[in-house]
């Protein structure tokens, strides 16, 4: 079966030269952005009740741009003016060149990791006296908690935005060739949304072990898998299956 249409299950990327445009433009396929997971924060009223007092904390860690919104965004709705003297641990470069949004990034004490947060373990490591506040979502990776346990670090973990299922009710009629996923939570939606839902000829794109976890575990046959030493994005697995699919 030819490849004409794919429904990519996140938002549409803001930069132009995006490889899902190229993918787009060279292999002559329609390309639609819907996000089928959204982040809603909390108020500083469930902060409060999960016993969240910002003055007690020194370093605060964060792993998405999400985090760096959602703890500013709290951190005014409390009045809470944030110490220059505050340490910031990122996860990645991307992260720590977003923290630019809130604060003038040489007058601070910020360390970035390279990806991922056992590469960020050993700056956060060699601070162990700080006291570290990790805002996060309701679905953080429990490698995260894990790793900071095992370096004995005083720390604690609050949820300061949650992952929330998108209505997707546009798309009762709608079909697609593929359909991609990169996380558990895109799967959820989709049965959440169409509890009825059978794969029939549409092929399923998945990102990541657990995405292939929770796609097989509802039923799923997962036809194009990433990361692979082959294809290490999304965009080069998509464009060697339609190659092969349209080829034919």
């Amino acid at each position: 079966m030819k490849v004409k249409t794919i429904l990519i299950s996140q938002p549409e990327p803001k930069i132009e030269n995006s490889p899902y445009f190229e993918l787009e433009e060279k292999q002559r396929v329609k390309i639609d952005f819907i996000p089928f997971i959204h982040v809603e924060g909390v108020n500083s009223k469930d902060i409060r009740q999960q016993k969240i007092d910002l003055t007690n904390y020194t370093a605060i860690i964060l792993t998405s741009r999400n985090a760096v919104d959602h703890f500013f965004r709290i951190a005014e709705e409390m009045r809470f003016k944030v110490p220059d003297t505050l340490k910031y641990f990122c996860l990645s470069e991307a992260v720590a060149y977003y923290l630019q949004k809130y604060v003038v990034y040489r007058k601070r004490k910020i360390y970035v990791g390279k990806r991922t947060f056992s590469e960020l373990s050993p700056y956060i490591k060699k601070y162990k006296n700080e006291k570290f506040l990790l805002p996060a979502s309701d679905m953080l990776k429990p490698d995260v908690p894990k790793i900071l346990n095992k370096l004995g670090v005083e720390w604690k973990q609050a949820v300061f935005y949650k992952t929330v299922v998108s209505d997707l009710s546009d798309l009762r009629n709608v079909t697609y060739d593929i359909l991609v996923f990169f996380s558990p939570s895109g799967i959820k939606s989709l049965f959440e949304n169409f509890p009825e839902f059978e794969q029939k000829d549409t092929k399923i794109a998945v990102f990541g072990n657990t995405t292939i976890k929770a796609a097989k575990d509802h039923g799923l046959v997962c036809n194009i898998k990433a990361p692979t030493p082959e294809t290490p994005s999304m965009t080069m697995a998509l464009q060697k299956y339609i190659k092969e699919a349209n080829k034919k």
